[in-house]
């Protein structure tokens, strides 16, 4: 187990997905997540074991599966492992390991890439303060680092409800005045959130009006800095029933807040007048995702074929604009499948020429296999030629398409032994479902390969892809 592994992990994906992790302990497969943290040094393996054994109040165990990823100084690590020490009461334990400038690696974690730096550190350490009760020491840690964004968010969300409102005002004060002066020099007038961090802890205290009035002022100041605060101002609007106010923010900052206006008209039962709202700015082709905020709205009201009216105008649309996939995903959310299917097929020529093989043929077969028609959907697939597995990828997306119907077909032992023949983390991943249904948590887990076998596949993968790229060869499958 090294830092650069388990890094490795999280930007990549890397080990044992999360979901599936998710999975496996849904499913009660807790113990087979113990033996992949200890033996294979899988940190999603790790994360989940942790939350079961928590959850199971058996906090010693959880320690012994976490400690030797803290040993690491990794900083992911250092925080789950903190969390433990925390539930288990063991809170003085946790501060050493927590505090930045401590003896559980934090320091020799900072010279390693990707482990973490002292605001992460700070955080962190001022977290577990405040669970142990501390919340005036976690200001403390916190106050000489607010120039960094994530330091100043953690000093506003950790401090809720303990009391602290008034010293964390006074905190934020000149950090906002400061940036009110100087909003666009690159950060120097101090990190941009702070003004959305100020409204927030005067609504919190008391104070919504004077929050709404002074963010309102910085909106139409267009104090945003690097980020548009114009989202933030429209929730705080929306929570205190400013409804008039967010329908003119909306009418000048559109793509920001015609969203939070739609859904704060349709939280207060006035629905048809959202509705009529968005119809007229499409009306007036306005720019903006206008039908398809009508179309969620649509089915939110339970009128799914109104919703599909109301964006079909887009589905043979080459570009962007194109809502055909959402369409298919509410439709499938809503159990229409079969409806969802007939869009796949009911498109343009000149569309499906661009777009059948690439995505839309894919979609068909898992709604297919959704709907219960998994052996149409083969027959389908069957009738096509065989072009070969893509150039530049291990598993042809084909077979694996074909393996997951065969699943949803029933036929269970010939997905299992398509898929057993088939080489790579994807394939094991499927595989690795198959059996999770079968409550054979281990051997799930087993069938995919460890990190230092997807890292050995990463590196052929890429090489492909650069051998693939200077002969100019082409794209593959479009396949589930």
């Amino acid at each position: 187990m090294n830092v650069d592994d388990l890094q490795w992990q999280v930007t990549n994906l890397g080990g044992v997905l999360p979901r599936i992790v998710d999975e496996v302990l849904d499913g009660g497969g807790l113990e087979a997540l113990v033996g992949a943290a200890e033996e294979r040094g899988d940190w999603f393996c790790a994360e989940g074991a942790v939350r079961g054994l928590c959850a199971a109040g058996e906090f010693g165990r959880a320690w012994a599966v976490v400690e030797p990823f803290v040993g690491t100084g990794w900083r992911p690590a250092v925080r789950v492992g903190a969390d433990v020490l925390v539930r288990w009461g063991r809170i003085e334990q946790a501060l050493e390991l927590s505090r930045p400038a401590g003896t559980a690696g934090t320091e020799a974690a900072e010279g390693n890439a990707g482990t973490g730096d002292l605001a992460a550190a700070v955080r962190d350490h001022a977290e577990v303060l405040v669970r142990a009760g501390r919340a005036d020491e976690a200001v403390d840690v916190l106050a000489p680092h607010l120039r960094d964004r994530r330091v100043l968010g953690a000093l506003v969300e950790l401090t809720e409800g303990q009391g602290c409102d008034e010293r964390v005002l006074e905190l934020l004060a000149p950090l906002a005045d400061e940036f009110r002066r100087s909003p666009g020099r690159g950060g120097s007038g101090g990190p941009w959130e702070v003004l959305s961090g100020q409204a927030r802890v005067l609504e919190r205290s008391g104070r919504a009006d004077e929050a709404i009035r002074q963010f309102g002022a910085d909106v139409a100041a267009r104090r945003y800095g690097p980020l548009n605060n114009v989202e933030s101002y429209a929730d705080l609007l929306a929570r205190h029933g400013r409804i008039e106010e967010l329908r003119s923010l909306a009418d000048t900052e559109s793509r920001a807040a015609v969203p939070r206006y739609v859904r704060a008209l349709e939280d207060v039962g006035r629905a048809g007048e959202a509705e009529a709202y968005l119809r007229g700015l499409i009306a007036a082709g306005k720019p903006g995702w206008h039908e398809s905020m009508l179309m969620e709205l649509l089915f939110r009201q339970g009128r799914p074929a109104d919703g599909i009216e109301a964006a079909a105008g887009t589905f043979d649309d080459l570009y962007d604009d194109n809502l055909l996939q959402s369409a298919l995903l509410l439709l499938a959310e809503h159990g229409l499948h079969d409806r969802a299917i007939a869009l796949t097929r009911e498109r343009s020529p000149e569309f499906l020429a661009e777009n059948e093989a690439y995505w839309v043929r894919s979609n068909r077969w898992w709604l297919m296999g959704e709907a219960g028609r998994a052996a149409e959907a083969l027959a389908e697939i069957e009738a096509l030629p065989v072009d070969g597995a893509d150039e530049v990828d291990e598993v042809d997306d084909r077979e694996l398409t074909v393996a997951w119907l065969l699943a949803q077909d029933g036929r269970v032992a010939e997905a299992d032994a398509l898929l057993r023949g088939m080489p790579g983390k994807r394939a094991g991943t499927q595989l690795a479902e198959l059996l999770i249904r079968q409550g054979r948590f281990a051997e799930a887990i087993a069938a995919i390969p460890d990190v230092a076998a997807q890292r050995e596949e990463e590196k052929r993968r890429w090489a492909k892809w650069r051998e693939a790229a200077a002969s100019g060869a082409a794209g593959g499958w479009g396949g589930r």
